[in-house]
């Protein structure tokens, strides 16, 4: 059995920047990860690891950060890949939910064919902290037949407890923070 990717010296690529988007809050930047070529291949590879083997149909992307990893991901495993949006930029029917963010309030869509039903999925997201953008998205796979094969995130703000929400789900989380 091959070890897991050790992903913590990632940590020192990633940029925090405080007050953003709004006062209190630190923002966990993953661009200086993704501009890093060894770095970004560690994420990519780390995430492979844990799902290839899985009988993955499809991985799904979280508009925005969702769409660096998914794509990459999707190839490793084989499988297709699909954007879950911000409302009103897919072009074909939709499905749409309504979501509660840590700041305000927000929506996604995803084409109606863009799942069939049981399809195995993997979703995808940079950044796991309240739950509430994933809880979404897990929404929408559930209105067109999806069948969630796992949820995963680069990072993971442990003390804000997101991964309560989800515990009937494989969850894997690359980086952990505890403040």
């Amino acid at each position: 059995m091959t070890l897991p990717i050790n992903c913590e010296p990632l940590k020192t690529l990633i940029r925090t920047v405080p007050d953003f988007p709004k006062p209190g809050i630190l923002f966990y930047d993953i661009t200086t990860v993704l501009k890093d070529k060894a770095g970004f291949a560690t994420l990519i590879d780390a995430f492979a690891q844990y799902y290839i083997g899985k009988e993955i149909d499809l991985v799904l992307g979280i508009e925005a950060r969702g769409f660096i990893f998914g794509p990459a991901l999707a190839y490793r495993l084989n499988a297709g890949f699909v954007p879950v949006r911000k409302p009103r930029k897919l072009p074909a029917p939709t499905a749409r939910v309504n979501y509660d963010l840590e700041y305000g309030t927000d929506a996604l869509e995803i084409h109606l064919d863009a799942i069939q039903p049981g399809e195995r999925v993997v979703i995808v997201d940079d950044l796991l902290a309240t739950g509430g953008t994933m809880q979404a998205t897990v929404q929408l796979v559930r209105q067109l037949g999806g069948e969630i094969a796992g949820l995963g995130f680069a990072i993971e703000l442990d003390f804000l407890k997101g991964r309560e929400k989800f515990q009937e789900y494989d969850v894997l989380s690359l980086l952990h923070y505890d403040e």
